[in-house]
């Protein structure tokens, strides 16, 4: 079909117009003087890392959208897509254990008051997650105010709650999940949301083992960060506290198993 004379001409979309490449490929931006030949792969990676966590975020929002309806097929697709791409997330973290310590330490200084703990992607998928408890609150406001992102996620259900009230809907309890007699479904919903808790929890600990390998355990981190000592504690966090909790009932005992 021709352009009329009063159309504008549009140039025919390519893989790197699609792609914005220009743009995105002009977005980093060494500090170090002289230039460090490992600093771009340190900015790559979390770069990624955050472009991945809009992906995660924006499935997370269809998650919430199946729950809230209660269609139990849908949700369990879209928490297998989230758990993917969680583990493409805690994967890339290899890329940065060739980064040996002394060569950090010659660009570190450049990222001035810089921290992971800022990211607030990062903060809005704990929230929305199920975190709210008092050492996860603190850390948000260390920072200043409550970012609208992770404000949004906070006046939300966790996914905790959402997955009760699907269960509430299905007329059942979480020990009833676990119950071979009862709709299965339900049971690979439960095992897929323990998953996705399970992965985060793999990626903090891959984490914590990057930095103590990069600036060791007693070293404080950039930002003003604890480094290693505040990543491990926040390892003790655990999303579906509920799903874990369930599995002790089954072997006489509320405790823990050791």
């Amino acid at each position: 079909m021709s352009h009329s004379p009063d159309m504008p001409h549009e140039e025919p979309v390519t893989y790197g117009s699609y792609l914005a490449l220009d743009r995105l490929l002009a977005l980093q931006h060494p500090r170090a003087v002289p230039a460090h030949p490992d600093e771009l792969l340190f900015i790559v990676v979390h770069q990624s890392s955050e472009l991945w966590f809009k992906c995660i975020l924006h499935e997370l929002d269809g998650l919430i959208a199946h729950l809230t309806a209660k269609e139990i097929v849908p949700a369990l697709a879209a928490i297998k897509r989230v758990n993917a791409l969680v583990r493409i997330v805690s994967a890339q973290l290899s890329a940065l254990e060739t980064l040996p310590p002394q060569r950090f330490a010659q660009f570190r200084g450049y990222l001035g008051t810089s921290s992971g703990s800022q990211s607030d992607q990062f903060r809005a998928i704990e929230a929305v997650s199920g975190l709210r408890d008092e050492h996860f609150m603190h850390a948000l406001e260390e920072h200043g105010g409550i970012p609208p992102l992770v404000r949004r996620a906070l006046d939300r259900p966790t996914l905790q709650a959402l997955f009760e009230g699907v269960l509430d809907a299905e007329g059942l309890s979480l020990r009833d999940v676990y119950d071979e007699s009862r709709p299965t479904m339900i049971f690979l919903l439960a095992e897929a949301l323990l998953e996705y808790a399970q992965g985060c929890g793999l990626w903090r600990f891959l984490h914590v083992q990057l930095v103590e390998r990069i600036i060791g355990p007693g070293t404080f981190g950039t930002g003003g960060t604890l480094g290693s000592k505040y990543l491990q504690r926040t390892m003790q966090q655990r999303f579906f506290p509920k799903l874990w909790e369930v599995r002790s009932h089954f072997f006489g005992t509320d405790a823990p198993a050791t």
